[in-house]
C-alpha cells in the first residue's frame, strides 16, 4: 500500500486561532463534505503565508469556519491562506477531490486529479 492524495481544500483562510485547545483544525462541515474529508481524518495543513506545514485532525465547524488549535495555532496568523490535504492508502491512486475556496471561506471552483 501507498500514500495518494485523496482530498485537498486551496486558499482557505485562517478564522481563528486557539492555543489553549486540546488540538486539531476546526473546517467548515459544508467544505469537508465537498472535499470528501471526513470528520477527525487526518490531514496536512500547509501555510501558503509562512510555508509552515503539520500533521493534524479535522474538527467540522460552522460555515466559513477554518481555526488553527492547539499547538497549530502558533503557525499560522489570521487571514492566511492555507491548504488542506487528507490522503488514502491504496494499491494506486483513485483519484482526488480538491476545492478552491474565495476570500470567504465558501467555494469559488472544484477538479479531480484522475
Amino acid at each position: 500500500m501507498k500514500e495518494y492524495v485523496q482530498s485537498k481544500l486551496h486558499n482557505i483562510n485562517v478564522t481563528a486561532k486557539s492555543i489553549d485547545y486540546h488540538g486539531s483544525v476546526t473546517i467548515d462541515q459544508y467544505l469537508l463534505n465537498a472535499s470528501n474529508i471526513d470528520p477527525y481524518q487526518k490531514v496536512d495543513i500547509v501555510n501558503l503565508h509562512t510555508g509552515h506545514r503539520w500533521t493534524t485532525y479535522a474538527v467540522p465547524g460552522p460555515k466559513g469556519s477554518f481555526e488553527l488549535n492547539g499547538g497549530g495555532a502558533r503557525l499560522g496568523e489570521i487571514g492566511d491562506k492555507c491548504v488542506v490535504i487528507a490522503y488514502q492508502s491504496s494499491d494506486s491512486f483513485q483519484g482526488a477531490t480538491v476545492v478552491f475556496c474565495n476570500k470567504y471561506n465558501t467555494i469559488e471552483s472544484q477538479l479531480k486529479y484522475e
